[in-house]
């Protein structure tokens, strides 16, 4: 990967994106398009369909005759294992261009991206192309005259609702186990961040999944995703994005089909960092790249800081030591640590938490502000606030972006109260050279991961 070859790509024209439905790219039904603008520089970067219920439904039609007819569910395992794995070559064959267009789509830095986005999804495509012929029926036990088993069968159709800070990464985390088992497929990229996983699409085709086994409908949430949501003909709804959508969506499975929906929703991770841990500036560089990396636009990230009291000082200076020199700016120049924020909605948000918490008694030891206004882009300093209090909306309320809330305990005790003062419960993070400590508080602590 070289800057030059990197602003090739950059310079290319990006054509207008259609919907893909039943092999085919098809426009809105109505024929409505909407504006793709990059968070690089502001600029309309090309359009996309704005999808309509009608456009939503056509996809469900489509993908529902395809798992009928058995034209991917029917095949034997070894054959969707071979499009797979040949889907997984094209991502990789392609990951710089499909890694660039991300970026130009949603900020992320291209150092990051080309890892976490192309990288990720093929090898996550192939570890379900690796597994689909490993997932076994059961015998139950039984009496000696009854025979009793259990066979996996796909399950039909499975929406997938995919956000904006990694669609790639996160739609493959969806559709491989999704195709692998036989399914058919509907996506719905995110209105702000859809062109990588649109041509992600185009390459399953290229690949041979066969035509309606995986469509995408550009558009709305509270258009097309609630028409997926509310579809009778959806058998599973996947999810990953904010709590209030996961929330929605439930209620749609409810008021439809009863399907099965899988969620997974918002953060406000803490990081707990003890007196004892052995290396304290090792610390402070992870827990700057865990908040401010893709500009603090990751579900897991380390939003919320909590150091020993002991401590507290000297390790936040080190972490707006370290933080300050993460150079924020263009994030298709393979310099940058930091890119952009993914919207100007977005942005405006973020700083509107800063205020937030400097009107709740934070003080702001580093950023809180928009930089890099007159490159037209979203931009954000890496913001870093002490004495959050526990009620703080900095506490209780993701912010989705390069803000870093700190707060300091006194005992482990009251570190895994704070850590648990939240009802998000995504991830988490300790710091300690005491083996029981760190047993201890991670039992403690009521997180996934």
């Amino acid at each position: 990967m070289d800057q030059s070859t990197i602003d090739a790509l950059r310079a290319q024209a990006v054509p207008p994106r259609l919907h893909i439905i039943d092999g085919k790219s098809v426009p809105a039904s109505d024929g409505a398009v909407m504006d793709v603008i990059s968070p690089i520089d502001g600029t309309v970067l090309t359009s996309m369909a704005r999808g309509t219920v009608a456009d939503m439904q056509s996809a469900i039609a489509s993908a529902r005759a395809a798992f009928e007819d058995g034209r991917w569910a029917g095949q034997p395992p070894g054959a969707r294992k071979k499009v797979l794995h040949k889907w997984a070559d094209l991502i990789e064959a392609n990951a710089l261009e499909l890694a660039v267009l991300g970026v130009r789509d949603n900020g992320t830095e291209i150092n990051m991206a080309i890892k976490a986005e192309p990288g990720s999804a093929a090898v996550t495509i192939r570890y379900y192309a690796e597994a689909l012929d490993k997932i076994y029926g059961e015998i139950a036990p039984t009496a000696s005259d009854v025979l009793g088993m259990i066979h996996k069968e796909p399950v039909g159709v499975v929406g997938a609702i995919i956000p904006w800070n990694f669609p790639l990464m996160i739609g493959a985390w969806k559709l491989g186990p999704a195709l692998a088992m036989g399914n058919s497929v509907v996506l719905k990229p995110a209105e702000t961040a859809s062109l990588s996983l649109m041509r992600m699409v185009e390459l399953a085709h290229e690949a041979g999944l066969p035509s309606g086994v995986l469509n995408a409908v550009t558009g709305e949430g509270a258009v097309v995703g609630e028409a997926m949501g509310l579809s009778m003909d959806v058998d599973v709804l996947v999810f990953t994005g904010s709590g209030g959508t996961g929330r929605r969506l439930m209620e749609y499975a409810a008021r439809s089909n009863m399907k099965r929906v899988y969620l997974e929703l918002g953060g406000k991770s803490p990081n707990v960092v003890f007196a004892d841990a052995p290396d304290l500036k090792e610390a402070a560089k992870i827990a700057a790249g865990g908040i401010f990396r893709n500009a603090g636009q990751v579900c897991v990230a380390g939003s919320r800081l909590l150091v020993e009291a002991s401590i507290h000082d000297e390790f936040v200076a080190e972490v707006a030591k370290v933080s300050a020199a993460m150079r924020v700016g263009d994030p298709l120049d393979l310099g940058t640590a930091i890119g952009a924020v993914n919207s100007e909605v977005q942005l405006m948000q973020n700083l509107g938490f800063v205020e937030s918490a400097r009107s709740e008694g934070g003080e702001v030891v580093l950023g809180g502000s928009r930089i890099l206004e007159s490159t037209g882009g979203y931009y954000m300093e890496p913001t870093i606030v002490t004495g959050v209090a526990p009620e703080a909306t900095l506490t209780q309320k993701e912010v989705f972006g390069p803000v870093l809330g700190v707060s300091k305990f006194e005992s482990d005790d009251e570190a895994v109260r704070l850590a648990n003062g939240t009802v998000y419960g995504l991830a988490g993070g300790v710091w300690t050279s005491n083996l029981s400590r760190a047993h201890s508080i991670v039992k403690r602590i009521r997180t996934g991961v």
